[in-house]
């Protein structure tokens, strides 16, 4: 029988190493000197607003997003678990690489945009998308990458074109999971690592995956 090697390999907490300088992207209050597990669950069986959400290792909600509005651009709000919108993510539908946009709070005006994602490549096996901060316009070397398997709910999110890992996904199966529809997968964020920056682009890749099914 066939070893079929999960991918990526899984990285042991004694692995852990935190960051010389913090990576702060939305804001300073999402990076925390400890590693953060969150749980994202997307409710399979439904359409509604909120389907996408984030808690902590608890069942605390973090995260939720709301609403895909259908226009030239496709855009999804990210809020904290009071509501309070945290960014906004913008699909620029008519591109070639599946460009997505975050924004600050509820604006799409330039003067606020934080980060760009695109595909590495138009035709991909395995996920593989590039960040580029707002302070970056050239978009000559990515800030952040993300590479990975979407289908296993297994990518890393690396610092640049470096080996330096900020943060992984990796599948949870439950009974929850099966009767409920539900799928469900965590999300460590190593030391000094934005946890809200890291929401976002799993929400991005959850975007990007979800449209491509459809």
């Amino acid at each position: 029988m066939e070893h079929v090697q999960e991918y990526p390999p899984p990285v042991a907490p004694s692995a852990y190493q935190p960051l010389a300088t913090r990576v702060s992207v939305i804001g300073p209050e999402y990076c925390y000197p400890q590693p953060v597990d969150l749980a994202v669950v997307r409710k399979v069986l439904t359409i509604s607003e909120g389907k996408f959400a984030v808690s902590d290792i608890n069942g605390n909600i973090m995260f939720i997003t709301k609403g895909k509005i259908f226009s030239i651009h496709d855009r999804r709000l990210l809020t904290d678990a009071a509501g309070n919108p945290v960014c906004t993510l913008r699909h620029k539908i008519m591109t070639v690489h599946d460009r997505w946009q975050v924004f600050r709070r509820e604006s799409t005006e330039e003067k606020d945009l934080i980060f760009t994602v695109k595909r590495s490549s138009m035709i991909q096996l395995k996920t593989k998308l590039h960040v580029f901060l707002a302070t970056n316009p050239k978009e000559n070397v990515c800030d952040f990458r993300v590479e990975g398997s979407w289908l296993e709910r297994s990518c890393i999110i690396y610092s640049g074109e470096s080996n330096t890992i900020l943060a992984q996904m990796h599948k949870k199966h439950n009974v929850e999971s099966v009767l409920l529809g539900k799928d469900k997968f965590m999300v460590t964020v190593y030391p000094n690592v934005d946890y809200a920056f890291v929401v976002a682009l799993i929400a991005i890749l959850d975007g990007i995956n979800h449209d491509d099914d459809e």
